[in-house]
């Protein structure tokens, strides 16, 4: 009896494996995504990328800040190298160029202290794609071109700044710098600048520096266009 009853259970349960396969064959087809004998399985749907966000746009648009705002420009006190400080207190010039096409004009001069060195940049603007020259150099005594009149200059030692290749604004089309004397508060070096504008071709300042002559250098920098002189401690 008992041999009876397990071969009738395993033929019944046989049975039930074998409907359910033609039900999975017959009754499922097309309703499947499973892939059938010999056929490959379909790729992955992709789906379109988000819009970016703002912080995504800023950040590739200003990769320097990464919050979107410009990068800042050049300061009234702009930190460029510039060469080496000479070993000497020898006059540094430099030719000017563009002669007859170029007409600049000082437009401001400024000053601050900077580590080692305090420094002071004339800026200049006008017409014509030429670059200023200069004559720096110390002297005795301060005076006026053309008249030789005695310029008053607080400092132990006068450092004369002669700006060639500059213009009246009149050619330059742009406004001179109006200021005479500039005292500053928090530099080392220099003591005060005394600013004599323009006269034949050349624009003449003077540099009062404390503790006698020491060590400086000249250089321009362009874009826009500025001659520095750095005074050293």
């Amino acid at each position: 009896m008992r041999t009876r009853r397990r071969t009738t259970t395993f033929m019944q349960a046989g049975a039930l494996v074998a409907a359910l396969v033609l039900a999975g064959c017959t009754g499922g087809q097309g309703g499947t995504n499973e892939p059938g004998p010999g056929e490959s399985t379909p790729a992955p749907i992709v789906s379109e990328p988000a819009e970016p966000t703002p912080s995504d746009t800023t950040a590739t648009e200003n990769p320097g800040t990464g919050d979107g705002t410009p990068e800042p420009g050049a300061t009234a006190t702009e930190t460029a190298a510039g060469p080496p400080f000479a070993a000497n207190t020898e006059p540094d010039t430099a030719e000017p160029t563009g002669a007859g096409e170029t007409f600049l004009s000082v437009t401001d001069v400024r000053v601050a202290e900077h580590d080692g060195y305090d420094r002071v940049v004339f800026d200049l603007d006008g017409k014509g794609s030429g670059k200023p020259g200069w004559r720096v150099e110390y002297v005795d005594q301060a005076t006026d071109d053309g008249s030789g009149q005695a310029v008053q200059v607080d400092g132990d030692a006068i450092l004369r700044v002669s700006l060639s290749g500059t213009a009246t604004p009149t050619d330059s089309g742009v406004e001179e710098f109006s200021g005479d004397r500039i005292e500053p508060a928090d530099t080392e070096s220099v003591n005060e600048i005394v600013y004599r504008y323009w006269f034949e071709g050349y624009t003449t300042a003077f540099l009062g520096i404390d503790d006698g002559e020491k060590p400086f250098r000249v250089f321009l920098l362009e874009n826009p266009t500025r001659v520095v002189v750095d005074v050293q401690h």
